[in-house]
């Protein structure tokens, strides 16, 4: 049985999904073990700490220049210790011109059944990753696990699916025929979808898994070889991936420099020589804006990129806003404001939130949200569990700041004991008050564990200033509160004007912070805050162009 045979039916519900936009998860989000085994955690977990302080030798990139790593555990507050080959930039870019002539040439089936059956390698490592994960971006385990296993795994999973059904949007040959009265002219025609050539991938320290397999296995299915450049922080769960892609294409006799890790130090980074390289011409990004504009502007490459942005919550009404208090509590305490689509900007009108009991003022709620904040970080079965670590240093220095910003500090940062890891970098969540004329302290993004109650006008007005700032600035994720379907639709359809997703009315196990695979688009390409779209068909068809042959028929 061929590998494509092997995985059909999971590819073919997979695109399924893709039209139908309802829930499809290949991949077991809970870490059970009927599921992955009774043993899978604790063997992950020694395999993890059996990686510490050692060579990565699991790639099969040959001829390394040098060992290097510098990953340091935000919960150990201590180095890894990890190191991985190292490369030049001139090497890496000779052996991704080599194996694209022949990876190129592997038909799309072949493509989609060799990377199904790598998805299986990672299936088998995802508490590994998800260790390797906790200790390099400070993640929580339980969305260590989902968001860097199984989650990513079925972004992935998109990314192979969209492009196997673009590729196969059309037929490889037809026989062209067209009356001309006394006579036809015939013409044999074929198509070829050609891959642009290499792609770089150039991965974030906060997510380096799920928000990295999406460009790695886009270009891949379209048959473009692939430089996976991690975030010098976040390393080891790509690597693993990596290795699994490179394990199978080994196996089935394909060249692994198809897929190479690309590491590089704080100190010596290669990037820029990377994406600036003219053999290059496919590159992802997650990361800061800077960055991501200036790879948007480099000429002559196609670039997808997910940058940040400034989220916005709309709130205007609600059945309970004791629910809504915790809700948002929830999301702003999760792994302590690091992810791309965290809240930041709160908008409350000065007359306060509409209920069936009356107005909750604006101080009323704001206290409620302090209150929920403090009571999730005080529980020791959740609180630490849900803030994680605080990957970066500077993101500390952010929150310390974020108290000097002008206006009522509702809530200050402050630590809390982590009661495994007496060690972890961890910090709160900061909640200041301002004033929604006061523009120029809300129109950034504060990465972090830090929230913005913007005191407004009216609801028309936090709507326009929500709207402004996604236009403006970037947005990639909007929460709103409302009972009116008036005010619901002028929301959705302000916020759509500005590309950005709104989730309404949010409260219980489900938060404005989570986008699932095959049914939510994650960014929309349309404002500042990124370029492209997981995954829209956008996303695949970019890395390949459609080229025509034809001949006439012979009589």
């Amino acid at each position: 049985m061929s590998l494509f045979s092997k995985h059909e039916s999971t590819i073919k519900k997979a695109i399924e999904a893709l039209h139908s936009r309802e829930f499809f998860a290949a991949y077991t989000e809970h870490p059970s073990p009927t599921v992955y085994g009774e043993t899978a955690d604790a063997d992950g977990k020694e395999k993890f700490k059996a990686m510490r302080k050692k060579k990565f030798e699991e790639l099969k990139q040959t001829n390394e220049e040098s060992w290097v790593g510098q990953e340091e555990s935000p919960y150990f507050s201590e180095p890894l210790g990890a190191t991985y080959p190292s490369f030049s930039t001139a090497t890496l870019i000779e052996r991704a011109n080599k194996s694209f002539h022949s990876w190129r040439k592997v038909s799309p089936s072949d493509r989609a059944g060799i990377l199904m059956e790598s998805l299986e390698g990672m299936k088998s490592r995802f508490f590994e990753i998800a260790y390797a994960t906790m200790h390099t971006t400070g993640q929580g385990y339980m969305m260590a696990f989902q968001a860097s296993g199984p989650h990513a795994a079925d972004r992935a999973l998109e990314a192979i699916a969209a492009g196997y059904e673009e590729l196969n949007r059309f037929p490889a040959k037809a026989m062209w025929d067209k009356p001309m009265g006394k006579y036809n002219i015939q013409l044999n025609k074929e198509w070829r979808a050609v891959p642009k050539g290499i792609s770089v991938v150039i991965g974030c320290s906060t997510f380096p898994t799920w928000n990295s397999v999406t460009g790695i296995y886009g270009s891949l299915m379209t048959g473009n070889s692939v430089i996976v450049k991690p975030h010098p922080g976040a390393i080891l769960p790509i690597a693993i991936v990596v290795a699994e892609i490179q394990k199978v294409l080994a196996a089935n006799n394909m060249d692994p420099n198809t897929c190479q890790l690309a590491v590089d130090t704080f100190d010596k980074m290669i990037t820029k020589e990377l994406a600036e390289h003219k053999e290059v011409k496919l590159i992802d990004y997650t990361g800061n804006s800077a960055f991501g504009s200036y790879l948007e502007a480099l000429p002559g490459k196609t670039v997808f990129t997910e940058k940040t942005g400034v989220n916005s919550v709309i709130l205007d009404s609600a059945d309970d806003v004791d629910k809504v208090a915790a809700n948002l509590a929830f999301s702003i305490n999760l792994y302590s404001g690091q992810m791309c689509t965290a809240p930041q900007n709160f908008y409350i009108p000065e007359g306060g939130i509409t209920t069936a009991s009356g107005k909750v003022s604006f101080d009323e709620f704001a206290q409620k949200l302090v209150d929920n904040i403090n009571s999730l970080i005080d529980n020791p079965k959740a609180g630490p569990f849900v803030l994680g670590a605080v990957q970066n240093k500077k993101t500390c220095d952010r929150v310390v700041e974020a108290e000097k910003i002008p206006g009522k500090v509702w809530l200050k940062s402050r630590s809390f004991e982590n009661p495994i890891f007496n060690k972890a970098r961890v910090a709160t969540p900061v909640i200041v008050e301002v004033d929604g004329s006061k523009k120029e302290i809300f129109s950034k993004e504060l990465f972090g564990p830090i929230a913005l109650l913007i005191k407004t006008k009216n609801t028309d007005e936090s709507i326009a200033l929500a709207k402004d700032m996604a236009i403006q600035h970037g947005a990639i994720s909007c929460g709103a509160y409302t009972t009116s379907s008036d005010v619901k639709e002028k929301i959705a359809d302000e916020m759509a004007l500005a590309a950005t997703p709104v989730s309404f009315n949010l409260t219980g196990g489900i938060y404005m912070n989570q986008n699932a695979a095959f049914s939510d688009f994650h960014v929309t390409g349309g404002n500042p805050s990124g370029n492209a779209s997981f995954t829209n068909p956008e996303y695949v068809t970019k890395r390949f162009t459609w080229v025509g042959h034809r001949e006439p028929v012979k009589v």
